[in-house]
């Protein structure tokens, strides 16, 4: 087996996780409290993620959407293939270490998102951005955790809560789109969008794309009005 190398060490601002970026011969991945949470080489569900919340609104000018999480930077870069060049694509990212790896290391693997000029980074907690915003996004799409029973930190339970999802219901333009990734399916979190207002699909998408690799599931919730 091809031994991995580690290529570089964060820690969460609540000082609880540790993140950490590995190189496997060709394939990266990123590791959080010694559990990989993402990998160069299964990122199908990362582009649907964005897919599912940029597709419909794509032919809108001057979009405005947020992405939740930088990870390696897939979700962004499917999000920048689909939208129009007036779009305005703002990345919530809590770990700056995450930002200079993009920036830096693993930049390549999606094609450099972040020198798009529709980019605006924000070195910030997700939970802020949305509490800041209303009718301010026609999309979001959340990727931070491993599912909404299995936070990074602490502090994103209000993401999940029913507090925070009127926030986002409220921060989404009228016709807006939520999309939320999750490593595995949670039985209590469509019933919580639907209570927000939200219209609510539940999708499994393989990992690796053809079917291959486990499944993710995604959450896609429109703000009808």
């Amino acid at each position: 087996m091809i031994p991995r190398k580690l290529l570089g060490n964060a820690q969460t601002p609540d000082k609880e996780g540790k993140l950490q970026l590995y190189q496997r011969g060709d394939d990266f991945f990123i590791s959080f409290n010694g559990k990989e949470l993402m990998n160069s080489r299964m990122h199908c569900s990362e582009d649907v993620l964005a897919e599912l919340a940029c597709r419909p609104i794509a032919r809108r000018p001057k979009v405005r959407v947020l992405v939740g999480g930088l990870g390696l930077g897939y979700t962004l870069a499917a999000a920048l293939a689909l939208l129009r060049e007036d779009a305005t694509v703002i990345v919530a990212e809590l770990v700056p270490a995450v930002v200079t790896w993009n920036r830096s290391i693993v930049g390549h693997l999606a094609g450099h998102p972040l020198d798009d000029s529709r980019v605006d980074v924000q070195e910030h907690d997700v939970c802020i951005l949305l509490k800041n915003e209303q009718n301010g996004f026609d999309a979001v799409m959340l990727d931070v955790d491993n599912s909404p029973d299995s936070m990074t930190q602490k502090s994103n339970e209000w993401l999940y809560s029913d507090m925070g999802l009127s926030v986002i219901y409220m921060a989404l333009r009228p016709q807006g789109i939520l999309t939320v990734w999750s490593a595995a399916p949670d039985s209590f979190f469509s019933p919580r969008l639907r209570k927000a207002g939200f219209e609510v699909e539940e999708k499994s998408v393989s990992a690796r794309g053809g079917g291959k690799g486990g499944r993710h599931i995604i959450w896609v919730a429109h703000r009808p009005h």
